[in-house]
């Protein structure tokens, strides 16, 4: 039982079974990238927030990931000027949810299920995404965010809303937004269940995939190790939290390697 774990670990970490597509989110209306699964009606969705600067596609292999498991995974491409409006972001992260509930995906075999919708994002973006959950439109299941950064209004005020499961990893070497005063004080305000886990190895940017100018003046640089973690642990968070598998649950009751448990009130009364 013991190494159980590190093999659902091994095994999320691989592309799942699914074919997927990609589409523009402009042809509903909103800028911006969805991957989905090649077909498949009633899919578990999250809308994913992008870190301060960054463009979508630095994200491109980790939507990919959660679509080949199943996950329809959209990216607004909005609010990625030096000064963005949290809030405005926020309600575009919900606009997204709602468009790939509305509409057909793919050609037109692909639908969402809107009861299983769930929030990630990274720094800002992972800010906003509890700022669009707390504000409850549309309700959604889940919450994941990487290296969680502040936002106006704050994050952990809004978390005091959000009673859905939240996964938040926090990332060691942070020097842009470290766990403290981020991360950790988003999820222990947290209304419902929470885990916080602190990657080491690991910095800002390291969830990012590829170059882009705003490395010049924010630390840290992609690493495929933290990726790695990230795409399982999101995985068996999504697909424990949106659909109606259980096999991946102990693999988020566990510390891993890497991926050290900070906090997590139901294990520490358990």
């Amino acid at each position: 039982m013991a190494s159980k774990p590190k093999a659902l670990l091994e095994e999320l970490t691989h592309p799942g079974p699914y074919t997927v597509l990609r589409g523009n989110l402009a042809l509903a209306g909103l800028p911006g990238v969805v991957f989905t699964p090649a077909k498949g009606l009633n899919r578990p969705a999250i809308a994913f927030g992008h870190g301060w600067l960054q463009p979508p596609g630095r994200y491109h292999g980790l939507l990919r990931h959660l679509a080949s498991w199943g996950i329809v995974a959209a990216a607004p491409a909005t609010q990625r000027g030096p000064l963005p409006s949290h809030r405005i972001f926020a309600a575009d992260l919900s606009t997204t949810l709602d468009l790939v509930t509305r509409v057909r995906l793919g050609p037109g075999a692909i639908s969402v299920d809107p009861r299983r919708l769930g929030l990630a994002g990274h720094s800002t973006g992972g800010g906003a995404a509890v700022l669009a959950a707390a504000s409850g439109h549309p309700p959604v299941q889940a919450v994941a965010t990487f290296a969680a950064a502040q936002t106006i209004p704050t994050a952990t005020e809004a978390a005091r809303k959000v009673t859905v499961p939240g996964l938040h990893l926090a990332a060691q070497g942070d020097l842009v937004a470290p766990a403290a005063g981020n991360a950790e004080a988003i999820a222990k305000s947290w209304g419902g269940p929470v885990q916080l886990r602190t990657l080491d190895k690991s910095s800002h940017l390291a969830i990012t995939e590829g170059s882009h100018w705003s490395q010049r003046i924010l630390h840290g640089k992609p690493h495929f190790g933290t990726q790695r973690l990230v795409r399982g642990l999101f995985t068996a968070f999504f697909l424990t939290h949106l659909t109606d598998v259980d096999k991946y649950r102990p693999l988020l009751d566990t510390g891993i390697k890497h991926a050290a448990i900070e906090f997590d009130p139901t294990l520490e009364a358990a």
